[in-house]
């Protein structure tokens, strides 16, 4: 099991920027992300990558034929991330500087990509039309979409209590932006996972 906890810093601008660290207990990105049916040569995208478990996770199953978008807000966290990943993902995995809350924010084309991922990120989105808007335009009709989040705050070892996204908000929210729900699953011991696809 990975152990990471969630840091919290703020920028000039005051928003609350979140990223992660090893030392809390935590659920298995490679687990997860084979829930997701990536094959060899699919574009994903990292929504909110952080310290980029999900986006080597991602990038040991589509390979070399194909590309893994690391995004994030933090540009510290993407240089940490390129600097730790292993020698054979860092020519698949890119790493963006960019706002996935805003239209156009991560840089991509339109219906570009196969797969996006938000791990752990739900629950920091303060715009999460712009965010429904961003995936919407990125992802390839009929694009696969997982979500994992926190499922409580777990007396401080997750988001604070206000902040958790329970499991039938983040569904409602996304079937109501037009994705289509697939299956849910058990993320790990305090995460849920549900795997969407795009309309």
């Amino acid at each position: 099991m990975i152990k990471r906890q969630v840091l919290i810093a703020r920028p000039a601008t005051g928003r609350a920027c979140y990223f992660i660290c090893m030392t809390a207990h935590f659920s298995s990105p490679r687990e997860n992300v084979l829930q997701l049916g990536l094959r060899e040569g699919m574009k994903v995208a990292d929504f909110g990558s952080g310290s980029g478990h999900y986006a080597r996770a991602a990038a040991a199953i589509v390979g070399h034929g194909g590309k893994v978008y690391a995004i994030d807000v933090q540009e510290d966290v993407l240089k940490h991330l390129k600097l730790n990943s292993h020698e054979h993902h860092q020519r698949i995995i890119e790493t963006i500087w960019g706002d996935i809350e805003k239209p156009g924010g991560t840089h991509l084309r339109d219906a570009s990509l196969d797969a996006v991922i938000l791990g752990n990120t739900l629950f920091q989105i303060d715009n999460r039309d712009g965010l429904l808007a961003e995936m919407k335009r990125v992802l390839k009709s009929g694009g696969k979409f997982m979500l994992i989040d926190w499922a409580g705050s777990y007396g401080g070892m997750g988001p604070m209590p206000g902040r958790v996204v329970p499991e039938h908000e983040a569904e409602a929210f996304f079937i109501n932006g037009g994705f289509h729900k697939v299956k849910s699953f058990r993320a790990g011991p305090h995460h849920y996972g549900v795997i969407f696809t795009a309309p």
